[in-house]
């Protein structure tokens, strides 16, 4: 079988936000420096190795600090285009493009899974019995797109809980990066869901199937479509889903074990090229690079003249879409939020212990990647780290000390 290579990031040159002075901006530049400080005290405690730090307001970056070491084998520091593992920070780019799709007329949010995954048409939910035991019964409606983008489609990731659903996705080879998205969407699609289609938030797979739908349609392999469709015209050239060997030097990573657990950390190697193309958490990319993604975003849809997507779709890709009754499941998604289509969506303006706007969107990576985009405020921010197991702490402290400069 012939497998289309994974994309790398582009030989391109990345382009660069305008910078501006923090006070031309309402940001107070002795707060961003305190901002700084508390990150660089967590490198010299060794929470992390190092970190970057980049944040814009009114189209403008304020702030860009490169703090720590690139990695604790070297010496050589943080450097502002130093390229990180963002995982789920794929899933946003993703669910844009199955928008965009949605605005070609290619596919409807209401479409099922299966009628471009036929696999999906025969799938059964895993509801455990008093013995323990797993009984399949029929779903009571299909699994639609905009189930996959919201994550209300039953399907299940294999680290966020124990049951046996879970387990099944563990013994699975669902993790592997030398299968195809059509061999990974398969496998999924013959494990049970953990819940009826719509029943449910459960952070999952979904956009790992979402990124083979885009393939279905498309007819392209998806880095191929990401780079023609969004990482080309934002000019995202370290964005992908490996980089090259050139790019050795500049390559951030974790220490070898958790400063707090002593367990080993192991991440992918980022020159490694994948023949999957992980929809849900495969690509590579600097702070840089996403801040433009950002930007992007808080204009509506268009950066630099350039229109992706269409305002009044990303005001719907913002807005909560968790249905009334929807059992929110797990820990991931903090009070006072909801979920759109590709990003959590904050609802209220307290009963988060982290500061925010109502209206202000989000989602982080596993290894300590962290973005969110507050219209109100007219204010972004991008935070780069290496720490999977620091990352609830890391991005809970980077909204307290940058909500602290906003005047």
């Amino acid at each position: 079988m012939t497998v289309p290579a994974a994309r790398p990031a582009s030989s391109a040159r990345p382009q660069p936000l305008p910078e501006a002075r923090p006070e031309q901006l309402g940001l107070s530049a002795a707060r961003l420096q305190r901002a700084s400080d508390a990150f660089k005290r967590e490198v010299d405690k060794g929470t992390v190795p190092g970190v970057t730090l980049l944040v814009a307001r009114r189209g403008q970056i304020g702030w860009f600090d490169a703090i720590g070491r690139q990695s604790p084998a070297s010496h050589a520091p943080m450097a502002r285009d130093s390229i990180f593992r963002i995982f789920s920070m794929t899933k946003p780019i993703v669910s844009l493009a199955i928008m965009m799709l949605v605005e070609d007329g290619e596919l409807l949010l209401s479409d099922p899974a299966a009628k471009f995954i036929p696999e999906f048409a025969d799938q059964k939910v895993g509801v455990e019995t008093g013995s323990g035991e797993l009984e399949l019964v029929p779903l009571e409606r299909p699994i639609t797109i905009q189930d996959l983008l919201r994550h209300t489609s039953g399907i299940a990731y294999e680290h966020t809980g124990t049951g046996p659903v879970h387990q099944l996705y563990q013994q699975s080879r669902v993790r592997s990066r030398k299968i195809t998205n059509a061999e990974h969407a398969s496998i999924v699609a013959g494990l049970p869901l953990i819940c009826q289609p719509g029943a449910g938030f459960n952070y999952s797979r979904s956009t790992d199937i979402l990124g083979r739908v885009i393939e279905v349609v498309s007819g392209k392999p998806l880095g191929s479509l990401l780079a023609e469709r969004i990482l080309g015209p934002l000019g995202m050239a370290d964005t992908g889903f490996y980089t090259e060997q050139h790019n050795a030097g500049r390559l951030a990573e974790p220490l070898e074990r958790d400063p707090w657990t002593g367990e080993q950390v192991q991440l992918f190697n980022m020159i490694e090229r994948p023949i999957m193309e992980s929809g849900g958490g495969g690509l590579v990319s600097t702070a840089m690079d996403y801040a433009r993604f950002c930007q992007m975003l808080l204009n509506g849809g268009s950066l630099d003249g350039v229109r992706l997507i269409g305002r009044k779709t990303l005001e719907l890709m913002a807005s909560d879409h968790l249905p009334h009754g929807c059992k929110i499941e797990g820990t991931i998604l903090s009070p006072g939020h909801g979920f759109g289509l590709g990003f959590a969506v904050r609802k209220d303006a307290g009963v988060a212990p982290f500061p925010g706007s109502p209206g202000t969107f989000f989602w982080s990576g596993i290894a300590g990647t962290f973005f969110w985009i507050d219209p109100k405020e007219e204010l972004t921010c991008v935070f780069m780290a290496q720490g999977p197991g620091q990352r609830d702490y890391l991005r809970t402290l980077v909204r307290d000390v940058v909500y602290a400069a906003v005047e």
